[in-house]
């Protein structure tokens, strides 16, 4: 179709074969396939040059529309690999959609403001689903050491956030290890959190007597302050938000979570996709 309208517009085989480049032959060669396709002649070939026949001015039409959709595609292909324009989305866990988000979308908008980010917010596990099921491009997780690794998908590793103590204002000392707390009762957040607080106590000879459970990090610490029970919390949510009436220890013990960007093989070369990844690993978490 393109040879066609080459040919068409130039006025005779020679000036569309020097046009495309080609010689005289391969280009007589395209439109007798492309007759035969069509079932009659589209050209009347003279010594002045080709006539268009009443099926080749029709045709002629379609051709033009034909390259004028092409360089349309064209140019949107353009802009997508420049970053003027293209979209991205993703999937964060709440703490880090508060911390690590912001600013990596910052300098993503700095760079290419005309790429577009969906955010949508939710614990790993639905973050995880989300990623498998093609509805986001990239999810902002957690994970603990007890948790299974995920081996369908792409990790990129942003680095590690350190679990904290948090305690009520006014009561006794720092505790030395874990162990001491095994009578208080316990505020506990997300399956995966809870999971790891129970896995800690565990290897501390206890269970935690856990009285609530939210997943909230700003009710947890509302509820420590009030002196109600004590908890843990990693560094990003404490970042996120810190009551000022609790205290807040570090226990080597707790160790961390780490936190890592999912993705499916091969998405990450599309490159709005690629500018944001970019982004997440240059905001990376308070360690």
């Amino acid at each position: 179709m393109l040879i066609f309208r080459t040919v068409a517009r130039a006025g005779s085989i020679s000036a569309g074969a020097r046009a495309l480049g080609w010689t005289q032959p391969a280009v007589s060669q395209h439109l007798q396939a492309l007759e035969r396709e069509a079932g009659g002649p589209l050209l009347v070939r003279g010594a002045g040059g080709v006539d268009l026949t009443e099926a080749g001015r029709r045709l002629l039409v379609h051709a033009d529309a034909v390259a004028a959709h092409l360089d349309a595609a064209g140019a949107e292909l353009d802009d997508l690999a420049e970053l003027r324009g293209g979209s991205a989305r993703l999937a964060a866990f709440p703490s880090g959609s508060a911390v690590v988000v912001p600013a990596a979308l910052a300098a993503l908008a700095a760079e290419a403001p005309d790429v577009e980010v969906g955010l949508v917010e939710c614990e790993p596990p639905e973050a995880i689903g989300l990623v498998r099921s093609g509805s986001v491009d990239l999810a902002l997780v957690f994970g603990y050491e007890e948790d299974r690794a995920e081996e369908s998908l792409v990790a990129v590793p942003l680095g590690d956030d350190p679990v904290r103590l948090v305690l009520p204002p006014g009561g006794p000392g720092v505790p030395r290890s874990l162990a001491e707390l095994a009578d208080e009762p316990w505020v506990a957040g997300c399956e995966r959190c809870r999971g790891h607080l129970v896995a800690c106590a565990g290897r501390s000879g206890f269970a935690p007597r856990v009285r609530h459970v939210t997943d909230d990090y700003v009710v947890v610490q509302a509820l420590v302050a009030r002196g109600l029970a004590v908890a843990v919390l990693p560094e990003t949510a404490l970042t996120a938000f810190r009551h000022p009436d609790v205290r807040v220890a570090e226990l080597p013990e707790l160790g961390s979570r780490r936190i890592d960007v999912l993705h499916r093989r091969g998405i990450e070369r599309v490159p709005a996709v690629a500018a944001l990844l970019g982004a997440l690993r240059h905001a990376r978490p308070p360690a």
